[in-house]
């Protein structure tokens, strides 16, 4: 079985088929080994929106969101070890044929741009793929 990422929230907003879940950050995080790869570490307050059906829950009803650990890391890779690859590649590429190493810099970061185009433009594919769930407490 694979291993879930789960935290506890409090609903405060339903929708047709969405659910809004407020997460507080607990103590529990500070120990927690999943804590580098999970979005809800960095803010006492997240705010998170489900695509679910919304029957059986109400506003103010504590439950668990949950998903499964991969989503994390595959997440981190998107955001931050594939833009900073590719910032290098073409960094070490522009330094071979460019002799500013401001310009070459500059057109390092500037590249990340399209990466990030092209990433919104799979937006609906990648929902799909980062899908938390929700269960009563």
């Amino acid at each position: 079985m694979a291993q879930t990422i789960e935290h506890t929230g409090v609903i405060t907003g339903i929708g047709d088929k969405q659910i809004q879940v407020s997460i507080i950050q607990q103590e529990a995080c500070e120990a927690c080994h999943a804590k580098s790869s999970c979005a809800v570490a960095d803010k006492k307050e997240k705010l998170i929106e489900l695509e679910c059906d919304s029957s059986g829950f109400k506003t103010g009803d504590e439950v668990v969101v949950y998903g499964n650990q991969s989503i994390g890391f595959l997440a981190i890779l998107f955001a931050f070890v594939i833009p900073f690859v590719l910032m290098l590649l073409i960094l070490f590429i522009m330094s071979l044929f460019i002799s500013n190493e401001l310009i070459a810099g500059g057109i390092a970061v500037v590249a990340l741009l399209p990466y990030y185009v092209i990433l919104s433009l799979f937006e609906k594919k990648l929902k799909s793929r980062f899908r938390f769930q929700i269960r009563m407490n």
